[in-house]
């Protein structure tokens, strides 16, 4: 009898456990992803000056980015920088999506095997210097090219 209740006990305290998990994962924001400045690298296209990045930007936070700047490096084949630079994305509606191209001059498509966002030097969210641009960035890519943060 002793060794029943045990484990009767036992199997309450699993499935209270796995009910507290449960309404954890319930529990997480909706869309926490929904309120994050994706930044995807659309399309990487080799041109005479170089190779042209066309990123997708969607601003889907509250916030109106009214100065938008970030830092990237592009690493070359054998994963060294070959290339720090910062890329103006400018001004970033609450909600709206824009296309945005940087060349990147004398550097071929091919060559460039990963590009990471290492900061954003210039934020200015809803008339203030802000640290949302990079805490709610989130980055991917459409390319053969790694884009990461």
């Amino acid at each position: 009898m002793i060794l029943r209740v045990a484990v009767f006990l036992r199997a309450i305290a699993i499935l209270s456990m796995l009910a507290i998990l449960s309404a954890m994962l319930v529990a997480r924001p909706a869309g926490a992803d929904d309120k994050a400045i994706a930044i995807e690298l659309n399309k990487a296209t080799d041109t005479d000056a170089g190779c042209r990045l066309t990123f997708v930007v969607k601003n889907a936070t509250p916030s109106l980015l009214e100065k938008t700047s970030y830092e990237i490096a592009a690493f070359d084949a054998k994963k060294t920088v070959m290339k720090l630079l910062v890329f103006e994305f400018g001004r970033l509606p609450a909600g709206k999506t824009k296309v945005v191209e940087f060349a990147l001059a004398g550097v071929g498509c091919t060559g460039i095997s990963r590009i990471l966002v290492n900061t954003a030097p210039e934020c200015i969210a809803d008339g203030a210097a802000s640290t949302i641009c990079i805490d709610a960035l989130r980055t991917s890519s459409l390319s053969e090219i790694l884009f990461d943060q």
